[in-house]
């Protein structure tokens, strides 16, 4: 695989200021992609609560280099681009991708990432009967409004543009869906229902649009070493038996699912569209 597979694209990702949309927008940019990086915060996540000594609330950010920042500083100023935006607000969602158009020309791909799981910030797992009706509603509007939304805007921009030279597809969608979005996990329900939402909108939002060359797929990451796996992380019981259940030695990186979402975004799925396509360490075969 050469480098610059996706030379001269324009992607938008969301949630791009830490974890895994941070790696996917660093890895689309390293490709050739200008990359617009839409959040509601350009700083990345604070990892732990010291107070609680799990995870931190999401609104709660630290210093350092931001992740348009450091693709400015690697691929140069016109490379990347901030805007922010609630994904739970239709009229932010619909300026991020104006901005992005504005700012670029045009849009090619989108990878509606932002998410959260609320859960995994409680000092205690909570089972559905625990499960309070904001934590659900907060769920259900980022992870899955926030791809309805994504989805609509972007896609709405994708069929106003001809493909690219020498391209006859029209644009590439990739969402972040979950392992639990195919299989349950303990104690989870908000996050593996929006997750098994994300799943199966990505289907019909594939078939609608397969006449108009509109590629849409999801990535189904297994657990990964991000902010909203440090519960897990910080209790080394949990954290040996989750490592445990990946066969390929533990839980994955948020760069080996962005290496995927670069593919799924990629020439490489010329007759591919509709797939949910866990990246998950072997997770699912055991």
């Amino acid at each position: 695989m050469s480098p610059g597979r996706i030379q001269g694209r324009i992607a938008l990702v969301t949630g791009a200021s830490s974890g895994l949309g941070r790696a996917i927008s660093l890895k689309f940019a390293a490709e050739g992609a200008k990359v617009c990086c839409v959040d509601l915060y350009d700083k990345p996540r604070s990892k732990t609560n010291v107070a609680t000594g799990k995870a931190d609330d999401f609104n709660n950010r630290i210093e350092g280099e931001s992740t348009i920042e450091e693709i400015q500083r690697l691929h140069g100023n016109d490379a990347a681009v901030f805007v922010k935006a609630d994904v739970t607000n239709a009229a932010d969602v619909e300026n991020a991708v104006a901005e992005c158009v504005n700012k670029y020309g045009r849009l090619d791909i989108l990878a509606n990432n932002a998410g959260i799981s609320v859960e995994s910030t409680h000092p205690m797992p909570h089972g559905i009967h625990e499960l309070s009706e904001s934590d659900w509603d907060k769920t259900m509007a980022i992870n899955v409004k926030g791809v309805f939304l994504g989805c609509k805007y972007g896609i709405r921009q994708m069929l106003k543009q001809d493909p690219l030279p020498g391209q006859k597809d029209r644009g590439w969608i990739v969402n972040t869906a979950s392992i639990q979005g195919l299989v349950a996990y303990h104690n989870t329900p908000a996050y593996t229902a929006s997750k098994g939402a994300v799943a199966q909108l990505t289907k019909q939002v594939a078939l609608d649009y397969a006449p108009n060359r509109i590629h849409c797929n999801a990535i189904a990451p297994g657990f990964l070493r991000t902010i909203m796996t440090q519960n897990l992380q910080n209790d080394p019981d949990k954290f040996a038996e989750i490592n445990k259940a990946h066969p390929f030695g533990g839980m994955g990186s948020p760069e080996d699912v962005a290496k995927a979402a670069l593919f799924l975004v990629s020439d490489d799925v010329a007759w591919i569209t509709g797939v949910n396509l866990p990246v998950d360490g072997g997770y699912m075969i055991m």
